[in-house]
């Protein structure tokens, strides 16, 4: 198959056992044969946290400097005049019940759902649709808000979620392959600073024990830590 031989060639220009700094990581990322798609740059961190215990969960938001090269689907969910403030800030869907009643449906074609508190009762009752997804509003992470205009600006300029997986890793997005590679490595800095500044309290040892970036389609190069905090 193309895509096995591409990868096997992707894979076979890594250095299993080296540790690359920032800069060479995201340079070889935009030196590999590349899908025909425009490929997301993907990057994970292992971190020491266990969140199984809620003071360890790691969850939070962080603006990208440079965008994510995504168009993400915001949907308002709220009522009155905060609905054409949802519309005038460039939200793709917004609306009320017969929103709620759409979602009920099994219609989720939205990436991100801020709503206003007074609808949180409503949304609730949607979990078993929204939860498994991660698409449930969540005042830490600014998507339960009055604030419509802001939230929606902010996400459609490349702010992102993230939180701990069971297994402590978090996963994000930031930019695409045919981003410049010093727009890359100051979207990486940006998510990696914020992840720094949420560390828990309670985290003994190691907090960062890996991190790992890659393209969509492509092979994982292990990052130098000290490259992107420095």
């Amino acid at each position: 198959m193309k895509s096995s031989k591409r990868y096997n060639s992707n894979f076979s220009k890594i250095d299993r056992n080296k540790m690359y700094s920032i800069d060479e990581a995201v340079k070889l990322i935009k030196s590999m044969d590349s899908a025909k798609f425009d490929e997301t740059v993907d990057i994970s961190f292992n971190l020491g946290v266990d969140p199984k215990h809620s003071d360890q969960l790691v969850r939070g938001t962080v603006s990208l400097p440079n965008g994510t090269g995504k168009d993400v689907k915001v949907l308002v969910v709220s009522k009155g005049e905060k609905l054409k403030e949802a519309e005038n800030a460039g939200a793709d869907f917004f609306g009320s019940d017969e929103i709620l009643e759409k979602i009920k449906s099994g219609w989720l074609d939205f990436d991100v759902l801020v709503a206003t508190p007074d609808m949180m009762a409503a949304l609730g009752k949607l979990g078993r649709f929204l939860g498994p997804r991660g698409l449930m509003p969540n005042p830490k992470s600014g998507t339960v808000t009055n604030d419509i205009e802001k939230a929606v600006k902010e996400l459609k300029a490349g702010k992102i979620q993230f939180r701990t997986e069971k297994t402590g890793i978090i996963h994000a997005g930031v930019g695409k392959v045919n981003f410049k590679e010093v727009a890359l490595i100051e979207n990486i800095k940006a998510l990696t600073k914020e992840l720094n500044r949420l560390k828990p309290s309670s985290t003994k040892g190691i907090y960062m024990k890996k991190i790992n970036i890659s393209s969509s389609m492509g092979p994982g190069i292990k990052v130098d830590l000290g490259s992107i905090v420095n």
